[in-house]
């Protein structure tokens, strides 16, 4: 039996570094289409959101954050995969609190049974559309 479709909601993690943003890459093969966007992950039953985003970049590539930040929710209707979802997104500002993640080019890593990758991705190719994020309103945040 399928699942009932579901809102979910998620903590994410804005990091920016100068002109780049630590972004997860994914990948919709329906559209055929890669999409970046920022890591963190769904907010457990009984943890609140700045503690789901803690809890996530551990889990994903073992990252302890400082300057964490709220800035503010994002509601996401979209299709991937060829079926609909609805995401609330609660958007944190954050860094890393070990300054060598700002020297990898990019990290590979676990979630659930897919491998991702996630990497710095340059501010100018996502503004100008050549590199897509998803929400697309997700850039109303990013500093210029």
């Amino acid at each position: 039996m399928p699942h009932a479709p579901a809102i979910r909601v998620l903590a994410l993690g804005l990091i920016q570094d100068g002109d780049r943003l630590f972004l997860s890459e994914g990948y919709d093969p329906v559209k055929q289409r890669t999409f970046y966007r920022a890591l963190g992950g769904g907010v457990d039953f009984g943890e609140t959101s700045h503690e789901a985003l803690e809890r996530e970049f551990r889990e994903e590539i073992q990252a302890d954050l400082t300057d964490i930040q709220y800035l503010g929710c994002l509601e996401n209707l979209f299709t991937f995969n060829g079926r609909p979802g609805h995401e609330i997104i609660q958007l944190y500002r954050c860094r890393f609190a070990d300054p060598d993640f700002y020297t990898l080019q990019s990290i590979t890593f676990q979630e659930g049974n897919r491998q991702k990758l996630a990497l710095w991705v340059p501010l100018a190719a996502l503004r100008s559309e050549d590199l897509t994020v998803v929400p697309t309103n997700f850039l109303q945040y990013v500093m210029d």
